[in-house]
C-alpha cells in the first residue's frame, strides 16, 4: 500500500531512530523470550521425562512452523504494515508463554513453547523488524539495524536473572514473567511504529528531498539492469541469487540455533554449573552488543560479504572452542569461545536484513524477504533438532558441532556468490563505483 503524502513531522532527531529504539527494546524481551528455551530446556527435561531430541524439537517445530507463515507476515506487511504484523506477534508470543505454563503433555509444549513463542518472535524479532526497518535508512541501513539488533544483548541480561527465578520458583514462573514484560512494556511501544518514512512526509536517513535517497540510490547502483527490474516472488526465484541467499541463511541459522538452544546443557554436562552455563548465554548477547554497532558500520563501507564472512568465521570458531571445552573446561577456555560466538558471530545482525534488501529492492519486497526467511527459519528450526537427534543416536554433541561447523563455512560461499556488491555498493564504496564506471 503505497503512503499518501504527509506534511513533514518535525522533531529534534529523525523519527528512524525512534524506531531503531523501539526495535531495540522489542528485540531485548522478544528474542529473550524465545533464547530462554535453552534455560527452560533442562528443568523440562528433567520433569518429563522426555527424549533430548524430542524436547529440542519444541524450539524446532516453532521454527518449522514460522518457516511456512513468513511470506504471508512478508505480504501483511506490504499491505497493513509494521504495527498490525508487531502487535499479532507480541499478542501471539505472550499467550504461548502463558499457556505453557499448563502444559503436561508433549504436543501442549509444542504448541504453544514451539508453535505461539516461536511464530510470536519471529513476528516481532529479526524477521519482522527486517521487512520495515530497512525503508527508513539507506546510507546507515547496516548501522542502525545493528543498532536496533543489539537490543537482544541487552536483554540478555534477563537471562541470569530468569536462571535464578527458575531456580526458585521453577520455569513456570520464568514463563509467567516474560509474558508480562511482552503486555506491559513491547505492546505499547509498538503502537509508534510506522512501516515508511513516507507516510510522516520524511526521507529515509533523514535527508532532506533534494540530496536525499534518490541520489543516493541512483549513485550506489552497479547493475542499472538488474535494479531497474521490478522484482516480484515469481521473478527472483527464477535467479541464482536468490538461491544462493537461501542456502547462506539456512546454513548460517542451523548453527546459530544449534549452540543456542544446546550450550546450557552441554556445559552442564561437561563440568559447568547451571548459573555459569547461564552468564555464558547470556554473555553471549551481551558482548555482541559492541560487535554488532562497530560490524554494523564496517558492513555500511566495506561491504556485506565482509562482515558476513566475519560473522560465519565466529560461529565455525565457536564450535570449535566447544569440541575443545569438553576436554579443558576452563572459565578462560569459555570466555574465548563466548567471545567468538557472540563478539564475532552476531555480526551476521547487520548484513541479514541488508543483503536481500539491496539485491532485490522493490514495491513487492515483502513476500521476497519473507520467502528468504522461511528458508533461515527451516535452518534455525533443523539446527537443534539434528543436533540433539544425533545425541541421542551417539550419546555426544561432538557429530551435531561438527555439521554446524563445515555448515557456518558453507555459509560464507553462498552469500559471496549471491553477490550484493555486485547490484549496489555501500556508502563507503560508492566513490569507488563511480571511478571504475
Amino acid at each position: 500500500m503505497t503512503p499518501s503524502p504527509s506534511p513533514p513531522l518535525r522533531l529534534p532527531f529523525f523519527y528512524g531512530w525512534l524506531l531503531v529504539a523501539i526495535a531495540f527494546v522489542t528485540m531485548g524481551v522478544g528474542v529473550t523470550a524465545r533464547t530462554a528455551f535453552s534455560l527452560l530446556f533442562p528443568p523440562i527435561l528433567d520433569e518429563f521425562g522426555w527424549e533430548r531430541g524430542a524436547t529440542a524439537g519444541v524450539f524446532s517445530f516453532g521454527f518449522l512452523i514460522s518457516a511456512f507463515l513468513a511470506p504471508l507476515v512478508g505480504w501483511l506487511m506490504d499491505h497493513r504494515g509494521p504495527r498490525i504484523v508487531l502487535e499479532l506477534g507480541i499478542f501471539v508470543l505472550a499467550l504461548g508463554l502463558l499457556a505453557a505454563t499448563t502444559a503436561t503433555t508433549p504436543w501442549q509444549l509444542y504448541l504453544t513453547l514451539g508453535v505461539a513463542v516461536g511464530s510470536g518472535s519471529s513476528l516481532l524479532g529479526f524477521s519482522g523488524q527486517s521487512l520495515y526497518l530497512p525503508h527508513w535508512f539507506v546510507r546507515r541501513r547496516g548501522l542502525a539495524m545493528s543498532v536496533a539488533f543489539s537490543g537482544v544483548g541487552v536483554g540478555s541480561l534477563l537471562l541470569p536473572w530468569l536462571q535464578s527465578v527458575l531456580a526458585d520458583h521453577g520455569w513456570r514462573a520464568v514463563c509467567w514473567l516474560l509474558a508480562g514484560l511482552m503486555i506491559v512494556l513491547v505492546a505499547p511501544l509498538n503502537l509508534l511504529v510506522r512501516g515508511r518514512p513516507a507516510e510522516l512526509g520524511l526521507q529515509p536517513d533523514g535527508d532532506t528531498a533534494p540530496h536525499g535517497p534518490a541520489a543516493t540510490r541512483h549513485a550506489n547502483v552497479v547493475d542499472p539492469a538488474w535494479a531497474a527490474i521490478d522484482w516480484t516472488l515469481a521473478r527472483a526465484i527464477r535467479t541464482a541469487r536468490f538461491w544462493w541467499i537461501v542456502a547462506g541463511y539456512f546454513c548460517a541459522l542451523y548453527a546459530w540455533y544449534a549452540v543456542q538452544v544446546h550450550q546450557t546443557k552441554y556445559l552442564v554436562e561437561i563440568g559447568f554449573d547451571a548459573l555459569t552455563a547461564a552468564w555464558a548465554l547470556g554473555l553471549v548477547s551481551l558482548v555482541a552488543i559492541p560487535g554488532q554497532i562497530a560490524f554494523g558500520h564496517i558492513s555500511d563501507r566495506i561491504g556485506r560479504e565482509w562482515v558476513w564472512t566475519i560473522g560465519c568465521l565466529g560461529f565455525a570458531l565457536c564450535f570449535l572452542l566447544l569440541l575443545a571445552l569438553r576436554g579443558t573446561p576452563t572459565l578462560p577456555l569459555l570466555a574465548v569461545m563466548v567471545l567468538a560466538q557472540g563478539f564475532l558471530g552476531y555480526a551476521l545482525t547487520s548484513a541479514f536484513p541488508a543483503i536481500p534488501a539491496e539485491i532485490f529492492e522493490s514495491r513487492h519486497y515483502g513476500p521476497i524477504f519473507g520467502s528468504l526467511m522461511a528458508a533461515s527459519i527451516f535452518g534455525g528450526a533443523a539446527g537443534p533438532f539434528v543436533t540433539g537427534a544425533l545425541f541421542d543416536r551417539t550419546g555426544s554433541y561432538d557429530a551435531g558441532f561438527w555439521v554446524a561447523f563445515w555448515l557456518s563455512l558453507l555459509a560464507i560461499v553462498a552469500i559471496w556468490r549471491a553477490a550484493p556488491r555486485k547490484v549496489r555498493a555501500v556508502a563507503g564504496r560508492i566513490a569507488q563505483t563511480a571511478s571504475q564506471a
